[in-house]
């Protein structure tokens, strides 16, 4: 079977757009989550945990549907967004950004959160006695001591953002050259007997995970 090479690559370029734009929104949001919440402890605690890591137990078609009353046309969120764009936030690349975001941030910032947690509170009250301020400690001892769980977090957000399906289905849809992922591309190369095409695409995402990790444990 030939194939369109410009179709193939559509929904690569689109994943790794989607992946790169995820996995640093989700690595700043859960590092300064992260960081307000390691070796603390205060009232409604617990609460808040909870909270940060839910969807990391909830099915991704849940996430999706929730975040698809959120931000639907009628929801307040869909409607200003419509008002200023004069377009629906629902079946759109941002979409994809969006869901890919709520569903990694759980896994990135328990990650990142042990990292905290892992660094020596006496390194960092040397370095206040030192006279460093808290944005010292923060840059040259505690980020540098938890850099390893970092750059895990930050993998775990990317490869999270690239293999998305389920909320992404939900709320972008699988619009050939708008909003198609390779996981839902794949789904529908199976679904239509195409397995060659499934092939290459479960190849192209085994390689582009594969380099971020090769890549990762280089700077480490």
């Amino acid at each position: 079977m030939e194939i369109n090479w410009t179709d193939f690559f559509a929904p690569v370029w689109l994943s790794v757009k989607i992946s790169v734009i995820t996995s640093i929104i989700v690595f700043l949001l859960a590092t300064l989550a992260a960081k307000a919440m390691a070796g603390r402890r205060f009232p409604g605690y617990s609460l808040v945990e909870t909270v940060l890591l839910l969807p990391l137990v909830l099915p991704p078609t849940v996430v999706g549907f929730v975040l698809l009353v959120i931000l639907g046309r009628r929801s307040w969120i869909g409607k200003l967004y419509e008002q200023f764009t004069e377009h629906t936030i629902l079946f759109t690349w941002g979409a994809a950004v969006i869901a890919a975001v709520v569903v990694a941030f759980p896994l990135v910032y328990r990650t990142v959160k042990a990292g905290f947690e892992g660094v020596e509170k006496d390194l960092e009250d040397a370095a206040r006695a030192q006279g460093a301020s808290e944005l010292q400690v923060l840059a040259y001892v505690t980020l540098p001591l938890a850099g390893r769980s970092l750059a895990a977090g930050y993998v775990l957000g990317f490869a999270r953002g690239l293999g998305e399906f389920g909320a992404t289905i939900m709320v972008a849809g699988n619009i050939p050259g708008r909003t198609q992922t390779v996981p839902t591309a794949i789904y529908v190369a199976v679904d239509g007997g195409n397995m060659t095409l499934a092939w290459l695409w479960v190849c192209s995402i085994i390689g582009i995970s594969a380099l971020m990790l090769m890549f990762v444990n280089r700077r480490s």
